[in-house]
Order: structure tokens, then sequence, then C-alpha cells
């Protein structure tokens, strides 16, 4: 069945003429075209954690074996969909919200979403899990340590952190809270990146997601 809206949500406005319209097509239908089941696939963790590289590596190896992968990454968004918002609480709050919804929808079209989001919040992705049926989402923590993302540091973010240029910084002068129970947990400074998307992989196809 395609989804139905999540309990709780509110029309536009607290409209009451807006319902939810579905459909000739089911979900259903659709994975059975695609011959693969849909999913969210929510990496969180560190800025310099690995995960965007992560989810567009995974990305690679699902689309070569015939399925239909997108990524949504946090900075991409940030262009666009989430252009207008900052980086303190409430905004991260709406910034993983709408990208939850986001990938509501591309599931509901029988995609398999890799979402690569700091999301530092557990309450906050815990929201996103609630708009899934058991089983479309899979909760990915890339736990590389922070002592490694700092040094990598790809875009000199943790430096002008220490320094007080940046407020509101995931490890730094914000909190990040780990996942209490992901589906899958990797460390890319453990691990090299094609063993940890062979991971991801093989967790969607222990879940029936994918064919083995």
């Amino acid at each position: 069945m395609s989804p139905k809206p999540a309990g709780g949500t509110v029309p536009p406005m607290g409209a009451t003429n807006v319902t939810w319209h579905h459909g000739e097509v089911s979900r259903e239908e659709r994975e059975r075209a695609l011959g693969h089941r849909a999913a969210c696939v929510w990496l969180t963790g560190l800025s310099g954690s690995g995960k965007s590289t992560l989810a567009r590596r995974v990305e690679k190896r699902l689309v070569e074996r015939g399925a239909l992968a997108y990524v949504l990454d946090g900075d991409n968004l940030r262009h666009g969909l989430n252009a207008d918002l900052g980086f303190g609480p409430e905004a991260r709050k709406e910034n993983v919200r709408r990208v939850g919804e986001v990938a509501r929808l591309m599931v509901d079209a029988g995609v398999i979403v890799l979402s690569a989001f700091i999301s530092p919040y557990r309450a906050d992705r815990d929201g996103v899990r609630a708009l899934f049926e058991d089983g479309r989402f899979v909760e990915v923590w890339v736990s590389t340590p922070l002592e490694v993302c700092e040094r990598r540091d790809p875009k000199g973010l943790y430096a002008r952190a220490r320094k007080g240029e940046i407020a509101d910084f995931t490890g730094i002068s914000a909190p990040y809270e780990a996942p209490a129970s992901p589906e899958l947990e990797v460390d890319t400074s453990q691990d090299d990146l094609d063993a940890c998307a062979a991971r991801v992989v093989e967790a969607l196809e222990a879940r029936g997601l994918l064919r083995a």
C-alpha cells in the first residue's frame, strides 16, 4: 500500500480542505516493476565522518545492480529546499522534518533513498523513522570519532568552529546524540569505503529489501 499521511500531520495553515490523494499505481506495483523494495537509508554522523561519500558509493553499487537509488545530501538540499534554514536547534529540527517528508514520498515512488545528514538529535531522527512502516527505515550510524573527523576537516569547518567563527557546530559547540539502536554502525576510520558500502548493501539484503 502507498503511505497515508503520518499521524498528527497538520495541513498547511490548519486548512481543513486538504486531503491525501492516492494514485492508481501502488508502491507494491512499482516495486514489482523495479525488482526491489523501497526504503529510506538514513546515514547520521558528525561532519567529516564520511556520510555523503559512503551514501554515494552505496548509490553507485545499487544502481550498478539495477536498483533505483538516490542520495539526498544535506549540503545539496540547503542550496534549495532548505536554503532558508539556519543551524540552530529549531532550524535543524525543521531541516530533518522536511527531508523526512521528501524521503517518504520517494519511498512511495519505489526508490531506495540514501539520506546523508548530520541530524544530531535523536528525537528528530525518531520522528522521521515514525513516517515509515517497520522495515522501511534503516538507520546507519557513521560513528567515525570526532578526533578523526576534525583531523580530516575537509571544509575547514572544525578549525573555524574552534575559533568561534561558527556557532552551533555539532561536536564542538552543539551536541550530537548518537543513535541508541541503529540498524547498522560503520566507522570509516576502521574500514575502507568499499567495505563500509558492502556492509550497507548487505544490511538491505538481510532485511529483504534487495535480492541477495
